[in-house]
């Protein structure tokens, strides 16, 4: 199904990916996917063959120049890693003062101080953390603003992430560090209950093959599920769970064994990192 742009949305405007890595190639495949102008569309990088790929992929304009891109461009989205973002933020900073973008980045454990910081001025910034999901267009994206942002410009911020999947906002920086926690961490928790029910199921006799197509498809068919019921996810684990049954029985066996508290456990390790993270990154 092809999706279109909102109508009240200027695709008009230029958008500089600085980064032409998986995440914002999913992206900016995403926007063309809407309808956003190929034309419109600017992506970075370090190497050459990686632009011939992306502009043989997408058609969008490429170049090896970080500032040629921003002084096209009226977004600028910072693909790069967390490790890098303060040498390509401070290279930029003459251009950024210049034509004063809204800039989005999408780095896990960079604050808004410290890119603000780094771009010398006050810009209009948005830190978002989108998963890895988002590849297949069917991510979760989280996204909070600066106080310079304004409504135009999240209502932008909002379609550029929809073209990946969903977006919500949190009304503080620090809940970016849950969003971590939950979606952006979160496909690998479920990666890992599924190797351990594969390797189950084959324990208990299946075939590897048969094992890992029964629980992918399970997984996906209970993520369907909770996605389209209209109730919570806690009702529909009890409408599968039979008195005396056998749902009952392993439901048990994992409360026993402190699966909700072992899940606090690693989610709240999770937020303990990214904030520790955000100390590091900002020296």
């Amino acid at each position: 199904m092809t999706r279109t742009m909102s109508q009240s949305i200027k695709t008009d405007q230029s958008i500089a990916f600085i980064g032409a890595g998986n995440m914002a190639s999913s992206i900016f495949g995403g926007l063309i996917e809407g309808g956003w102008p190929k034309g419109k569309i600017w992506a970075t990088a370090r190497s050459e063959a990686t632009l011939e790929n992306v502009k043989k992929q997408f058609g969008v304009q490429v170049t090896l120049d970080n500032h040629q891109a921003v002084r096209q461009s009226e977004i600028v989205v910072l693909c790069v890693k967390p490790q890098m973002m303060k040498a390509v933020l401070q290279d930029l900073a003459p251009t950024l003062k210049e034509t004063k973008p809204l800039l989005i980045s999408v780095a896990a454990g960079i604050s808004l101080d410290s890119l603000q910081a780094w771009c010398g001025s006050s810009l209009p910034v948005v830190r978002s953390m989108p998963n890895t999901p988002s590849l297949l267009r069917c991510g979760a994206s989280g996204l909070f603003a600066s106080e310079q942002v304004n409504a135009e410009q999240k209502v932008i911020t909002d379609t550029i992430f929809k073209a990946v999947g969903v977006t919500l906002w949190v009304d503080n920086e620090a809940l970016i560090d849950s969003v971590i926690a939950v979606s952006g961490s979160g496909p690998a928790y479920y990666f890992l209950f599924m190797e351990a029910m594969t390797e189950m199921g084959v324990k208990l006799g299946l075939d590897q093959k048969t094992a890992e197509q029964l629980t992918l498809q399970t997984a996906l068919g209970a993520a369907k599920m909770a996605v389209c019921s209209d109730v919570d996810a806690s009702e529909l684990r009890r409408r599968v769970t039979s008195p005396g049954g056998t749902t009952e029985q392993a439901i048990r066996a994992f409360q026993a064994g402190g699966l909700e508290q072992l899940v606090e456990q690693a989610m709240q390790a999770a937020v303990d990192r990214a904030a520790e993270m955000t100390r590091q990154l900002a020296d």
